[in-house]
């Protein structure tokens, strides 16, 4: 059976699975292998210079014809390059996708087409995917609140995908984000309206993902209660809520009665040590890396509502192909149970 959807037909892969950009765990390593097994994969930059961004967009450009996808971040409070200089250096690299997050795309739309490029927006609801098309965007992403790390919905996937499908009139594909992570969320993305699906938990949760032990083995072993939605972990992202694995630093926060920043326990605790000798405190949105040094645990550990699906952790390419055939035989069997 095909997965071939308008998705794949747009920006040319084989099935539509997107790997999130999942901030400093993506890597070229991780991108390349899901864009090798047809999906496609996906850098986040907005935390690279210039030189960085250009470095892992060539290494993975050396492990992988197929297309593949860079991240910007449009919020200037998190970003450490200028959006219109770093959209340069993006272009200027060849890349086949562009998306953007956490702000409105509509200055740096031609620009990514004048480069024969994909644009991609990721929204919350139905009026901003019809101001993304009427920007001429090219995908429009809805993530819905069960996603993982920073988060701009306030509503649910199963809610928000076919009000968007309805808002776009099949003007563009549409990629439905949150709380997906096996081949019964693709199908069910699919019959909501929705022409791929965009994971990042799972990806997480893979071999090549740029995430420390620890990390990857909460992953492993966490179930679908076990996430907070907050803006706890707001150094170096003030006010942005994300979606995290509860741990000690959130407990011990919520037993202080939740007091506002300046005022929370142990807040200049230095919790971590970065591989460049930084020291990470407490309450810092800094993803937990394999060369973080630390108690990891009292890190910000980013994880959405699919946590409970999110059991093994496999190569990239695997989980790709096993999500096709997931996808497949849900759908058929659907569909035989729809004909008796």
């Amino acid at each position: 059976m095909s997965l071939q959807t308008r998705l794949c037909e747009t920006i040319g892969i084989e099935a539509p699975i997107v790997q999130a950009p999942i901030g400093s765990a993506t890597c070229p390593e991780l991108a390349a292998a899901v864009s090798n097994a047809g999906g496609l994969g996906h850098l986040a930059v907005t935390w690279r210079d210039r030189a960085e961004t250009e470095r892992v967009i060539r290494e993975t450009r050396e492990r992988t014809d197929a297309p593949f996808a860079v991240n910007l971040v449009l919020d200037e409070r998190t970003t450490v390059v200028e959006t219109d200089a770093h959209l340069e250096t993006v272009l200027s690299a060849g890349v086949d996708a562009v998306s953007f997050s956490f702000g409105d795309a509509t200055d740096y739309v031609d620009r990514v087409h004048e480069s024969d490029a994909i644009a991609m927006q990721t929204v919350g609801s139905a009026d901003a995917a019809r101001k993304a098309v009427d920007a001429g965007v090219d995908v429009v992403v809805t993530q819905g609140l069960e996603a993982g790390g920073h988060v701009q919905s306030e509503v649910t996937t199963t809610a928000l995908v076919p009000r968007v499908a309805d808002a776009v009139e099949d003007a563009v594909p549409i990629v439905a984000a949150g709380g997906i992570a096996d081949g019964r969320g693709i199908a069910a993305a699919l019959a909501l309206g929705a022409d791929g699906a965009w994971l990042g938990t799972r990806f997480v949760a893979t071999e090549e993902a740029n995430v420390h032990g620890v990390y990857r083995e909460r992953l492993r072993e966490s179930d679908e209660t076990d996430t907070d939605l907050t803006s706890l972990f707001d150094k170096g992202w003030p006010g942005m809520p994300h979606r995290v694995l509860r741990n000690e630093t959130l407990e011990r926060w919520e037993q202080a009665g939740e007091p506002e920043p300046g005022d929370r326990p142990g807040e200049t605790d230095r919790v971590a040590t970065a591989e460049s000798g930084d020291p990470i405190e407490r309450y810092a949105e800094a993803l937990a890396t394999p060369d973080v040094d630390g108690d990891i645990d009292s890190m910000a550990l980013f994880a959405g509502q699919s946590i409970g699906l999110t059991d093994d952790v496999r190569p990239a390419g695997e989980l790709v192909a096993g999500l096709v055939e997931e996808t497949c035989e849900r759908i058929d069997e659907l569909s035989r149970s729809s004909a008796q």
